[in-house]
């Protein structure tokens, strides 16, 4: 039989079946209200998030590891709890593992109703798991959790930007000033001034006298210069957005012997 001084002794040691298997190591205890160890959760699997659950009475702690007087098929195949279940276990838990193991402890029983609160009537006491200690649930407490949104911000890529230069064709017309020559006939009469210059020579010949008329034609050329430059940046921008989800929360309901119906708390 397992005492109450050996409880703390009792987390992670190995569990053996009445045959000598091995069935694997205990994870949790459970006490009834007197606060002696009742019930006891075994790790079956190496990765397995689930816990069988088997009873205390009757098992013989010998040395480093629990003999129980089952097979290791019977407490593989008994009602499970989550491996990080810390909660007391309710009515019904202990009710299917009564079923299971198909016993009738009628003082266990007892003790059980003794120390399982009105409310709900969940089993008392200490429940030890995976190392630490957490006290289980009274009669007269009861705690109510519920779900928060937790917001933050992560980045992403929303797109790209680049730049590309290409070349396009284009008519333009400038006004260029251009000069040409022209003829203009100029008769000066036979003044004192220029008459030796009109007497020299024959006196009647044939000649003729030319002109060379120039004039300036626009020519076109081009040249590339630098007329601006462009270049991307980037700034950050600040703005409000709405998000919502779904939340979860447990509600209480109260009985209250004094007052009609039932009040909720939320």
């Amino acid at each position: 039989m397992i005492t109450q001084e050996k409880f703390g002794s009792l987390r992670g040691l190995e569990v053996v079946d009445n045959d000598g298997d091995k069935i694997g190591t205990i994870g949790a205890v459970w006490t009834d209200g007197a606060g002696k160890p009742t019930w006891a959760s075994v790790r079956t699997g190496l990765f397995g998030m689930n816990e069988s659950l088997f009873p205390l009475q009757n098992a013989d702690l010998r040395g480093d590891h629990l003999v129980v007087p089952f097979d290791k098929a019977t407490v593989k195949d008994a009602p499970n709890v989550d491996a990080d279940h810390d909660e007391p276990l309710n009515q019904d838990e202990v009710d299917r593992l009564y079923q299971h193991y198909n016993i009738n402890w009628d003082e266990t029983y007892r003790s059980y109703q003794d120390g399982a609160a009105t409310a709900d009537a969940s089993y008392t006491g200490t429940t030890t798991t995976a190392g630490r200690e957490t006290e289980g649930l009274t009669g007269d407490a009861m705690t109510r959790s519920e779900e928060r949104l937790n917001v933050g911000t992560e980045r992403e890529q929303t797109g790209r930007a680049r730049l590309r230069k290409y070349v396009v064709s284009e008519q333009q017309q400038v006004s260029v000033p251009v000069t040409r020559e022209e003829v203009r006939l100029e008769r000066e009469p036979i003044t004192g001034a220029n008459r030796d210059a009109a007497y020299t020579g024959p006196d009647l010949t044939e000649s003729e006298h030319e002109v060379t008329l120039h004039a300036e034609r626009p020519v076109l050329t081009t040249e590339t210069v630098p007329v601006e430059r462009v270049k991307l940046g980037k700034e950050t921008v600040t703005e409000q957005q709405t998000v919502g989800g779904e939340v979860r929360k447990e509600r209480i309901e109260a009985d209250l012997p004094d007052e009609d119906g039932r009040r909720t708390i939320s």
